[in-house]
């Protein structure tokens, strides 16, 4: 069943994250932008490196990290014993938006970033899953540490005389 939430939320994730590129780049010219609210715009740039821009020379390579983590994530989930019941949430949204962004790369070469903030550069949704997967991830992690720890009854220990 945790298979199955993982695949849902990842395909969610790049479903959603398609689709908004999709109607980003056919409603807007490269570069342009609406002000919605505040500091908020969707600004239709193309990033074809890695977060803030990095790489961006290094399109194969990115492609073939991309890959790396993606195949990673799914052998760790599957090779996972006993899951905590936030990992299929966690690392669905990681794998659907690192799945969404590797296929832009591999098909257009860049990804798609709309989002604005005028003091941040411009993300996409599928930034987004995997920044929101993975501190779900680190929540869930520090929490469980936080957790008191149940104490096993001692198997071998001397027992007292009454």
């Amino acid at each position: 069943m945790q298979w199955v939430a993982l695949a849902a939320i990842a395909l969610a994730a790049v479903a959603a994250d398609q689709l908004t590129k999709h109607i980003v780049a056919s409603q807007l010219k490269l570069n342009d932008g609406v002000h919605v609210l505040g500091p908020f715009w969707i600004h239709h740039v193309r990033n074809s490196g890695i977060a803030f821009g990095f790489f961006s020379q290094a399109t194969a390579v990115v492609i073939v990290l991309t890959g790396l983590a993606v195949a990673w994530m799914l052998v760790f989930f599957g090779r996972s014993g006993a899951r905590h019941p936030v990992l299929p949430v966690a690392l669905g949204l990681v794998i659907g938006g690192s799945t969404s962004n590797l296929l832009d790369r591999v098909r257009l070469g860049y990804v798609t970033d709309f989002l604005d903030l005028r003091w941040w550069p411009a993300f996409n949704l599928a930034d987004s899953f995997i920044v929101v997967g993975v501190l779900i991830l680190l929540a869930t992690l520090v929490l469980a540490e936080r957790e008191p720890r149940r104490s096993r009854p001692a198997r071998d220990a001397p027992t007292r005389p009454s």
